[in-house]
């Protein structure tokens, strides 16, 4: 019976995949790198500095740390401009979040930086739900890597025990992904995976190793979630 949730961040949280990758595109068009979509959909599950290595690399150039820290802090801030105080999360995430923090510890697994995600869900209102969080800064591995999910599930289960549970098994920790590297990486780590059809087709991620696919994670409710998993 699943006891915890490890959340996906951009793609199941919010839904700011277009603005990255425009921004992305734009910076590094400026530095006379091509991003196209393809590209863009090949990076699903890289944190930031290996996204932009590979974005130079596919052009057979090389970036220095310091130009490539300046254009991820300058996709960060460009990032905000666009957004503004209108955060573009899925709709109905916020209650679909709620619902499931009643019955379950939840947690959060990205290759975003923690700062960002942060912001993010101090603005959404969605800090609370969350008990540990696991960001690009945490893990020296990206997605498809199961590190992610592994730090995840270790820190949830702690959580937990702190709170005065019993250990959890594998089996208990449900993963939601919308991209083929996070369910490579949840099920690498032995974490069943709920996929959510936002970025990818359903087919996809059904062939990567998730046990269910959700068109729309407003259709699921606790019950739900214990009766498929």
């Amino acid at each position: 019976m699943i006891k915890a949730i490890l959340f996906d961040f951009n793609g199941v949280i919010i839904d700011d995949e277009p603005i990255q990758m425009r921004v992305y595109q734009e910076l590094l068009a400026a530095e006379g790198v091509e991003l196209t979509e393809e590209d863009y959909a090949a990076s699903h599950g890289m944190d930031d500095v290996t996204f932009v290595k590979a974005a130079y690399e596919r052009r057979d150039k090389t970036v220095d740390d310091k130009k490539m820290s300046e254009i991820i802090d300058a996709k960060f801030a460009k990032w905000r401009e666009v957004v503004g105080d209108d955060l573009p999360l899925f709709e109905g995430i916020e209650n679909f979040v709620e619902k499931m923090s009643h019955d379950f510890a939840l947690g959060l697994v990205s290759m975003e930086r923690g700062d960002q995600i942060e912001y993010v869900l101090d603005k959404a209102g969605m800090t609370k739900h969350f008990s540990v969080i696991v960001s690009a800064s945490d893990v020296t591995a990206c997605k498809p890597d199961p590190q992610c999910y592994r730090a995840g599930f270790n820190k949830l289960d702690l959580f937990r025990i702190d709170q005065g549970h019993l250990p959890m098994t594998h089996g208990e920790c449900l993963v939601i992904e919308d991209t083929v590297p996070g369910i490579m990486s949840a099920r690498a780590a032995d974490l069943p995976a709920l996929g959510v059809a936002n970025t990818v087709s359903a087919d996809e991620l059904r062939k990567a190793g998730a046990a269910a696919v959700a068109n729309d994670l407003r259709d699921w409710m606790p019950e739900s979630i214990r009766r498929v998993f």
